[in-house]
């Protein structure tokens, strides 16, 4: 169990003297690395925990996973020995909408959701999406779109052999993305705060202020200097807040 575990969740130990963990989910492309610093922005004993997905880094030889159904049920089979303190979820963009689908699920399967959930640089998710389908793309104009996105260094883009083995990644998240569909269900108990970037063109402040109608608990938005990727230049920002929030929040037993 410590292997499969290990896979899916970097820094995680069930066996810790952890008070609280806090699972991090990543953007589209990325992996648990972009979570490397964290650790050493919260105390001691806060166990952050990167989500590994399948066909990124040291997973990087399984297939990626192309449905936010199939990521979501793995995760919640995955997580389960991990969930004997209390938690909480962050994330980012992609991960944001892998975070809030994973908290529904528990709260559903299991009855248990986080004390609190923290969601950033992603509109809220019964908002009317863009009909795009990146994911279908030609080879050439994905890299294209990538480039547009402004996440993605160029030298990597311009790395033929790279971007091989890169690709298949961006296509599942894509399509990942793409084909969600949000289902309206009952709000769930734990407190929502929302980082948004102030020059992120990609997810207006309206946008990001209407996760607050997927929640019956307290909800708060706090923008941060930076385009769609400010977590990377605002994490400290970012982590002082998660601290102060988790700080304050009750423990949440059940999840209705």
């Amino acid at each position: 169990m410590a292997a499969k575990l290990h896979s899916w969740f970097m820094n995680a130990n069930v066996h810790s003297q952890a008070n609280m963990r806090l699972f991090c989910f990543p953007y589209a492309g990325g992996g648990a690395s972009i979570y490397r610093d964290w650790p050493q922005l919260f105390p001691k004993d806060m166990e952050v925990c990167a989500v590994q997905l399948p066909g990124r880094e040291n997973r990087g030889m399984e297939a990626p996973i192309s449905s936010l159904t199939g990521i979501v049920q793995a995760v919640v089979d995955e997580i389960q020995p991990l969930l004997n303190v209390p938690f909480a979820f962050f994330g980012h963009s992609m991960g944001a909408l892998l975070a809030y689908e994973t908290a529904r699920y528990l709260g559903k399967k299991y009855n248990k959701i986080p004390t609190h959930l923290f969601v950033s640089g992603r509109s809220a998710p019964q908002l009317t999406r863009s009909n795009s389908k990146i994911y279908l793309l030609p080879d050439d104009e994905l890299i294209q779109q990538l480039r547009v996105l402004k996440g993605t260094p160029e030298a990597i883009l311009q790395n033929d052999e790279l971007m091989d083995v890169l690709l298949p990644r961006f296509r599942a998240d894509f399509e990942v993305c793409e084909t969600y569909s949000f289902s309206l269900d009952e709000p769930i108990s734990c407190p929502i705060t929302v980082f948004g970037g102030m020059a992120d063109d990609e997810v207006s402040v309206e946008a990001l202020a209407a996760w607050k109608e997927l929640t019956r608990n307290e909800s708060d938005l706090l923008m941060l200097e930076g385009d769609h990727f400010f977590l990377h230049e605002e994490q400290e920002r970012i982590a002082e807040k998660i601290n102060g929030s988790l700080s304050k929040t009750p423990v949440i037993h059940h999840a209705y």
